[in-house]
């Protein structure tokens, strides 16, 4: 089985020891997203909807980096720190995925690496290509 891994340059890749996703056969796994800019900052603090789309479009990358894209999405894992704000994350979520549906799951922690963080999210997809 072939293996692939991409990786987004975030600091915490090469601290921890991890890639942004790993492609396994037709398997994609992606790690744990957080709203991270450009330039290594929080993106959007205190903006739930704004770090839900920041998240997804990481992702987005990791996937295209893999050969594939959002259509391959078969789940999502949403970790976010203020369940009350359900609906901000997932009209970000419904936007991303409006034509091609997961299978999701939003759950409340107590915290993420970094405070100004309202949301980390991670993907599984399978591809054909």
């Amino acid at each position: 089985m072939q293996i692939n891994r991409t990786f987004s340059g975030a600091s915490w890749e090469s601290t921890v020891g991890y890639c942004r996703a790993i492609k396994a056969g037709n398997h994609i796994y992606v790690s744990g997203t957080a709203p991270v800019a450009e330039d290594g900052s929080v993106f959007a603090p205190g903006d739930a909807y704004a770090q839900a789309k920041r998240c997804f479009q990481i992702i987005e990358k990791a996937l295209q980096d893999l050969g594939t894209d959002k259509k391959s999405i078969t789940r999502t894992r949403m970790y976010v720190t203020d369940i009350s704000r359900w609906a901000e994350f997932g009209k970000a979520h419904q936007e991303f995925f409006a034509e091609n549906p997961p299978a999701s799951t939003m759950v409340e922690v107590k915290s993420l690496v970094d405070s100004a963080m309202l949301i980390e999210v991670e993907v599984d997809a399978v591809c054909f290509n």
